[in-house]
């Protein structure tokens, strides 16, 4: 039995997220999403997104640039992944493009190679060649390409060795 919402008028849907959107960033999406459960229809919908956007509580490249940055920095995810969670709100394409390419390959590296040398730690493999490729499918998972994960291993094992 799903619980019954209490309506809401437009005036407060737009009191409630602004203040929501001037405590963290939201992307027009979840906006979108959050008056959909509260039952207001699309004319309302499209009038309160368009205030927000005017009083720049909602900017989706503002938020686009602080996802990805926080993504790759606290979660160590890769370019991939965050390309992935960005399409999945909604925000443009072009817009990811922009605020992926903003981000340096090298703040990538770094993000994946101390995940890599904790994984390492916790992978039981019979071989280096299996410890290669567990290592490589957890990267891919995060996010990562093929080529940047070979050159941090590499990396890696170079350093190791000696």
């Amino acid at each position: 039995m799903q619980k019954k919402i209490k309506e809401i008028t437009e005036k407060e849907a737009l009191q409630k997220l602004g203040a929501l959107c001037s405590r963290s960033e939201h992307c027009t999406f979840e906006m979108q999403e959050k008056m959909k459960r509260w039952g207001l229809n699309e004319q309302t919908q499209t009038r309160i997104i368009a205030t927000l956007i005017k009083g720049k509580y909602i900017d989706d490249e503002r938020f686009a640039r602080a996802f990805a940055n926080d993504k790759v920095r606290y979660n160590k995810w890769g370019k991939r992944k965050v390309e992935q969670a960005l399409f999945l709100k909604h925000i443009d394409e072009d817009i990811r493009r922009r605020v992926l390419d903003e981000i340096e390959d090298e703040d990538f590296k770094e993000a994946l190679r101390p995940l890599l040398l904790a994984k390492m730690k916790s992978v039981k493999a019979k071989s280096d060649y299996e410890l290669n490729c567990k290592l490589i499918r957890f990267a891919m998972g995060r996010g990562y390409d093929l080529e940047e994960i070979n050159d941090c291993l590499e990396d890696i094992f170079r350093n190791t060795e000696q």
